[in-house]
C-alpha cells in the first residue's frame, strides 16, 4: 500500500466536481461565495515540515492552507469563513478529516492520492460530493 509521504511537493488541479453546490448549500454558504467556488479549479499540493503536513489550495479565489500534525485536534478556518475543529489521520494513501462544526454537524473529508490524481470525498448530513485533482507534469 501506498504511504502518503509518497505523494509530498506534487502537484494536482481540479478536474472533475460532482454535487459540489448541493454540499456547499448544506453548509449554509451564500448563492454569490458558490458561484465562484464552483467557477475556480484550484490547485493542491502537500508538503511536510518536521512532524507537521502542510496541505495548500491555490486559486484566484482563495488560497487555503492547512498544517496539521495527524491525530491532533487543531482548529481550521474555512474557504466559506467558518471555524472549525478539525482532525486528520492517515491511513495509507488516504488523509481522513473529520470537522466539528458548532452546529454540531460534522464534515468528513476524505482526500485519497494516487500516482495520478487526488479524489476527494466530501460528506455533510446526507449530502456528498466528490472533486477529482489530477497530477500536473
Amino acid at each position: 500500500m501506498a504511504n502518503i509521504d509518497d505523494f509530498l511537493k506534487k502537484t494536482y488541479k481540479l478536474e472533475e466536481s460532482v454535487n459540489f453546490d448541493n454540499y456547499m448549500k448544506s453548509l449554509g454558504v451564500g448563492l454569490v461565495t458558490r458561484k465562484i467556488a464552483n467557477a475556480v479549479s484550484p490547485v493542491l499540493d502537500l508538503s511536510k515540515e518536521g512532524d507537521e503536513y502542510i496541505i495548500t489550495q491555490k486559486s484566484t479565489f482563495k488560497n487555503m492552507i492547512i498544517r496539521f500534525k495527524p491525530g491532533v485536534e487543531f482548529v481550521q478556518d474555512t474557504p466559506d469563513g467558518r471555524s472549525v475543529n478539525s482532525v486528520i489521520t492517515i491511513e495509507g494513501n488516504k488523509l481522513h478529516e473529520v470537522q466539528k462544526d458548532e452546529g454540531g454537524k460534522n464534515t468528513v473529508i476524505d482526500r485519497v492520492f494516487t500516482d495520478t490524481e487526488v479524489k476527494m470525498t466530501m460528506n455533510h448530513g446526507e449530502v456528498s460530493a466528490t472533486r477529482i485533482y489530477k497530477l500536473q507534469e
